[in-house]
């Protein structure tokens, strides 16, 4: 099979570092709210009206740090891929969409649950419009960042495309056990039908999360998103990542969750660093040469 040609990633404008650069102030912003306030009400009795502020900012913040993840990623990919990723956002948004109406009506991939209503208007009453845009801000990344994790010799053909697969869904996978202990245990954005092991999840949610992000990055595959998605900046996508991871980590370390926190942390390096851990003979000469990070420089991306 021939060598892949890969369009080479470009820098990172200043205003696609600035818009991530306001994505992580809010980030922060967010949990020290919720630090602060959220986890001490009493606080709030000795101002007038901060009750109401507060319960306001409960539904506000969330719902904003949504779509500002979503804008911010969406400005870098029309400035770097101009409209061609939107077929890969239409499949993201269904698949996504399709899974979880699914999941709040019979239950299934992920056990049986409900939305409140902390995250806005639903489609047909159970799953807020905003939840299949996160999808596609986190399975992006985690997809691109994956295949690049990869060694040279691991990369190309059909095997390079199904080891993405499998480690996108991974890394995505990473996300949810910080998000669900932090929206669904330490917050009330949805409730679970029952209660599991893992602060109130139960472990058919993990499997869900998996194949749905099995279908997502099958989507990329299939749409060649790897033709444009080249193009976008390795350490921008980390550091976009590990900004929306950051928002659920950080609510469950100011709720003293700590082993859910080192739960999320050891999930998220054993997904970044699975390829490193394949026998060298499975990895290929190149892999044993030269091994990568997903923020390194490959040969075919460009710092940001």
């Amino acid at each position: 099979m021939p060598h892949e040609t890969v369009p080479a990633a470009r820098a990172a404008h200043p205003v696609d570092r600035i818009a991530l650069g306001a994505f992580w102030l809010f980030t922060i912003v967010s949990v020290a709210g919720y630090a602060t306030f959220g986890r001490h009400p009493e606080l709030l009795a000795r101002v007038p009206n901060a009750m109401d502020t507060y319960a306001i900012a409960f539904t506000f913040f969330p719902r904003a740090h949504v779509l500002l993840a979503f804008g911010v990623l969406a400005l870098l990919l029309v400035r770097l891929a101009g409209l061609r990723w939107l077929p890969a956002f239409a499949a993201v948004y269904a698949i996504s969409l399709a899974s979880e109406l699914l999941g709040t009506t019979v239950g299934l991939p992920f056990g049986a649950y409900a939305y409140t209503d902390g995250l806005g208007p639903k489609w047909f009453g159970h799953v807020p419009l905003l939840i299949p845009l996160s999808w596609f801000f986190m399975a992006l990344p985690s997809w691109l960042l994956a295949r690049r994790a990869l060694p040279d010799a691991m990369r190309r053909g059909p095997r390079g495309a199904a080891l993405g697969i499998v480690g996108g869904s991974l890394v995505l996978l990473a996300w949810d056990l910080a998000l669900d202990p932090a929206m669904s245990w330490v917050t009330k954005y949805w409730v679970w039908g029952s209660e599991g092991p893992y602060y109130g999840m139960p472990f058919l949610n993990l499997f869900g999360w998996y194949v749905t992000g099995l279908a997502i990055m099958a989507a990329f595959a299939a749409l060649r998103a790897d033709e444009w998605g080249a193009r976008l900046p390795s350490r921008w996508l980390l550091a976009f990542w590990l900004a929306n991871f950051a928002l659920p980590l950080g609510m469950m370390a100011a709720a003293g969750l700590a082993w859910g926190v080192a739960v999320s942390v050891a999930g998220a390096l054993l997904a970044f660093a699975w390829p490193r851990l394949l026998p060298a003979g499975a990895r290929g000469a190149d892999a044993v040469r030269a091994p990568r990070s997903p923020a390194s420089r490959a040969p075919s991306e460009e710092a940001a």
